[in-house]
Order: structure tokens, then C-alpha cells, then sequence
């Protein structure tokens, strides 16, 4: 597997005319799929036209370097529409805040992980509230937002890599459950609320929000104020994710 720093900014090369024909610009993700889809390309022409490497046509992801048949494996990006709606969708892993499905904030996300065999994103590193470092499974993401992971139900009694960066060394790493249940002290609670007001507060929403009676309680383009957010809590956390996932 591959962090998501060990590819972009890798060189390109041709295999059949061995030399460099690009660098990778940055890594496009499908979210319905949960892997990388495109590598946008950093090449001379690319104030003229934006160029990108279907994934399924890269022939490996060394140490040194990504290769690729030859230069026909990369495409105008006009010629590749399901690219483009992929872009569009403003898919960000990294520095993405990470929620349970519940409405508790993990925490943000500072690396991934990519099967370089298929592309499938395998894994996320989280650094939690209080400085941990936690590397969650996919299996775990039910939902890839713009800027926004939702993890299921079963990770709170899951077991996650979890490491201290400030204490322990690199190469240590320890197991234990890591839990976010509703018996948190209040000040913790408080913390949660305090992270999940900043996420939302300005923020714009693209869709109408519904409560469970169905009911809008918010309207699409409608900007998020404190007040709004404190009297939308009501709703319970269904709401809340559901607006964390819709706002822009």
C-alpha cells in the first residue's frame, strides 16, 4: 500500500519510450466506490488543458516513480466526463474532519492509505482531540463528503491502531478499544459540540434539511448561524450529520 504523500508530486514514465512524461498533480477519489479513480497530471501543456491517468492504467507505484505504458495512457480530461463529475465533487481526504454516524466528532485526517494494485483506500490516519494518532480501517466509512468522512456504528467498539506521537517511538504501536460514547464527561461533551459548531457555523447548506417527521428545518442556501445550529440539535444527530454532509 501507498500513503497518499507517496504519490503525488511522483515522476511519470513512459515505459515504451522511457523517459518522464509528467508528474502527478493531485488525486482525484471516487466516493461512491471508496478509492482513487484519476491522477491528474502536471505537464508543460497544462495551462492549456488539464490531463489525468485512469488508475486502471498504471502499470506500478514504485519507489521512485509511477509507470505507465506509454504517453497515450494520459487522457484529455475533457475526454473523460466521469472524471470531471468526480472533481466536482471537491472530494478532500486529507485535513477532512471525521464524524460518526451518530454525530461525535473523531477527529481530522492527516494521511491515507492506497491499495496500488486497484486503488481502493484501504485505510485513514486520524488525530484525535487529544493528539492521538489513530489509523481507522475503510471498512469502517460509510460516507466520503467534500470534507467530511462518516464512520459506521460498529467503530466505537472497534479496535483501531491507535499511536502517541509525543511519547511513544515511531515504530511502536499499541491496540485498544477506542470508545466516543454518550457516558463522556461534560467537558468532553462540550468539546464535541464546541468542534461541531466551528464545522458548521457559516457554512452555507445545498440541500433542504429534513427532521424525522419530515419537516424542513433547514432551507437550501440558507448560511448556518451559532443560534441555528444550537436550536437544530434538537433534532438529534441524524440531522446534524445529514447538515455536516450538505454544506459548502
Amino acid at each position: 500500500m501507498k500513503k497518499s504523500v507517496e504519490i503525488i508530486g511522483f515522476p511519470i514514465i513512459s515505459i515504451s519510450a522511457g523517459e518522464e512524461i509528467g508528474r502527478v498533480k493531485s488525486i482525484i477519489v471516487n466516493p461512491e466506490k471508496g478509492s482513487v479513480d484519476f491522477l491528474t497530471v502536471e505537464h508543460e501543456d497544462s495551462q492549456v488543458s488539464v490531463k489525468a491517468i485512469p488508475f486502471q492504467k498504471i502499470i506500478g507505484i514504485g519507489k521512485y516513480a509511477i509507470t505507465v505504458e506509454s504517453t497515450h495512457s494520459i487522457l484529455d480530461l475533457n475526454e473523460i466526463p466521469i472524471a470531471n463529475q468526480l472533481i466536482n465533487k471537491k472530494v478532500n481526504i486529507k485535513g477532512a474532519q471525521v464524524m460518526t454516524r451518530v454525530g461525535e466528532l473523531v477527529g481530522e485526517i492527516t494521511e491515507y492509505y492506497v491499495n496500488e494494485t486497484n486503488g481502493q483506500i484501504l485505510s485513514v490516519d486520524v488525530t484525535t482531540e487529544d493528539q492521538h494518532s489513530i489509523e481507522v480501517s475503510s471498512e469502517y466509512i460509510i460516507t466520503y463528503g467534500e470534507s467530511l468522512l462518516i464512520l459506521n456504528e460498529e467503530f466505537s467498539t472497534g479496535e483501531v491502531e491507535t499511536r502517541d506521537p509525543v511519547e511513544a517511538p515511531a515504530t511502536v504501536e499499541t491496540k485498544k478499544s477506542f470508545h466516543f460514547s454518550t457516558t463522556a464527561n461534560q467537558e468532553r461533551i462540550k468539546d464535541l459540540d464546541r468542534k461541531q459548531e466551528e464545522l458548521l457555523e457559516g457554512k452555507q447548506a445545498t440541500k433542504n434539511i429534513v427532521n424525522s417527521h419530515g419537516e424542513t428545518v433547514v432551507t437550501e442556501g440558507r448560511v448556518l448561524t451559532k443560534a441555528e445550529i444550537d436550536q437544530l440539535k434538537q433534532y438529534g444527530p441524524s440531522v446534524m450529520v445529514e447538515l455536516s454532509m450538505n454544506v459548502k
